[in-house]
């Protein structure tokens, strides 16, 4: 057996080839530089390169990848924006890189761009570089820095990645400033009742007892209540604890996204905002990718992981697939339920023009102004929802607490007459 050359190291990788497919593997080579190159040769586009740990057992060390969090939207919008702005005025790439990390405020944003910037001034591409971090950097963000390389149009790419993570960040706000006012009130009602059952219903069951006479079903299931609290609240956290730990390490997996994902778009009052949050994003992340000169099948895998649903994932293989065979993109999307027919139909129209792009970013306008209109009805149809039931709830508790005391008050008269 011929020995491992001096210097050689074991990496781990994951690499995309032509048609977007990710694949795992371990190579021995003596620098990261160097992984990059052998996979270049095979036709794969590096993703991750991470070296492999040595030992077993307690020399392992513990990864905690599965909670890593990358950095955020705006953040990343503003980064494309200034290096789009910076490019387009002369500066070279090394230069933007260096003056970018230096003015960076955030922490983690400047680590990941001081290790950029030593790949690229080692030779290496920025995207190979920003491949390396993809927690930080996603998908849509790296391919289409690596088509604006390729075609000699990168601040235009950057500029495309900024606008399309700004329109993402504002529908992010939009839904989030949408649910905070029931997540607030909710949690106030929901503090409240437990105040009740462990404070005040405790000082009603010492009345009751000194009645001697049996409770009415509602108040003895209000007690029943208040009792298997202090023991419940515990079991509770810790089981909410441990849900929350398993639920960040495995939402992501596919054996949960597919049970999960499909049930979203069919809840009751959320289902169409959620299906028409996923499709905005899909069709505004293919109409940038296309621009950018991504080719179409690789874009629609792409898209498809940056969609958030796990069924237009789905959805976006099976038409990369036909598309793969030679089909148009208009056929294999109508044979999907997940899609809309004026998707389709806007997509077709996009193809027999040759225009698609154009039509996709119409697309997503369309879908992001009706994300924002449901979310106004949301909200305005949330609001007397949970008046209603804050007074079912907190009413017939009071109700509950009072009846042994109605109870007794008919008696008496009842007596006395």
């Amino acid at each position: 057996m011929a020995a491992m050359t001096t210097g050689a190291r074991a990496f781990e990788y994951t690499a995309r080839d032509s048609s977007g497919k990710l694949s795992k593997g371990r190579i021995e080579a003596g620098s990261e530089g160097a992984i990059v190159e052998k996979l270049r040769g095979l036709g794969l586009a590096p993703v991750t390169i991470s070296e492999s740990v040595k030992g077993t057992g307690l020399r392992r060390e513990i990864s905690l990848g599965s909670f890593g969090k990358g950095v955020d939207l705006k953040t990343l919008a503003v980064f494309a924006r200034q290096m789009a702005t910076m490019i387009s005025a002369g500066l070279s790439l090394l230069k933007t890189l260096s003056i970018l990390t230096e003015q960076a405020d955030n922490k983690k944003l400047k680590e990941i761009l001081t290790q950029v910037t030593r790949q690229v001034e080692t030779g290496g591409s920025l995207s190979d570089a920003m491949g390396q971090h993809p927690v930080d950097f996603p998908p849509l963000m790296i391919n289409m820095v690596r088509a604006g390389e390729t075609g000699g149009f990168l601040e235009g790419a950057l500029d495309s990645v900024a606008t399309n993570f700004e329109k993402e960040a504002k529908l992010r706000a939009t839904i989030k400033s949408a649910m905070t006012y029931p997540v607030v009130v909710l949690s106030m009602a929901g503090v409240g009742v437990l105040a009740m059952l462990l404070f005040i219903v405790p000082v009603f069951k010492t009345m009751f007892a000194s009645l001697g006479s049996a409770l009415p079903a509602p108040t003895q299931i209000l007690v029943n209540i208040s009792n298997a609290l202090p023991v419940a609240i515990p079991v509770l956290i810790v089981a909410i604890v441990a849900f929350s730990a398993w639920w960040r390490i495995n939402k992501n997996t596919e054996a949960v996204r597919s049970k999960i994902d499909p049930i979203r778009l069919k809840l009751p009052v959320f289902g169409a905002l959620n299906k028409k949050i996923a499709i905005a994003r899909f069709t505004r992340n293919m109409a940038n990718m296309l621009a950018a000169g991504v080719p179409i099948m690789q874009a629609l895998l792409i898209v498809g992981e940056t969609s958030g649903n796990y069924v237009l994932e789905k959805a976006a293989r099976s038409v990369s697939d036909a598309v793969r065979q030679g089909r148009s993109i208009a056929g294999p999307l109508a044979e999907e339920s997940v899609f809309p027919p004026m998707v389709t139909q806007m997509v077709a129209v996009g193809e027999d023009s040759g225009s698609l792009e154009t039509m996709l970013g119409k697309v997503a306008e369309f879908y992001d102004s009706e994300v924002e209109a449901t979310t106004k009805a949301l909200t305005s149809l949330i609001e007397p929802l949970l008046i209603a039931v804050l007074g079912v709830v907190i009413g017939g508790m009071i109700v509950a607490l009072y009846m042994p005391i109605f109870s007794i008050a008919n008696a008496v008269q009842g007596s006395g007459k």
